[in-house]
């Protein structure tokens, strides 16, 4: 078995490496978007904390 061969996965390429992307997309997705929500949840407890010292 040649590297074309192997890439052509024997005439269902389309399907196996298009199920490898949208795979690699969802734990992608999954690793990014609570590192984002993380983020943004720091920010905002951040935000409350100066206007309650201020507001004292």
């Amino acid at each position: 078995m040649n590297l074309n061969e192997f890439l052509h996965m024997g005439g269902y390429a389309f399907y196996v490496w298009t199920s490898y992307g949208i795979a690699l997309l969802i734990l992608l997705v999954n690793i990014i978007a609570p590192a984002r929500q993380r983020r943004k949840l720091l920010t905002d407890i951040a935000r409350k904390a100066r206007r309650a010292r201020r507001e004292i």
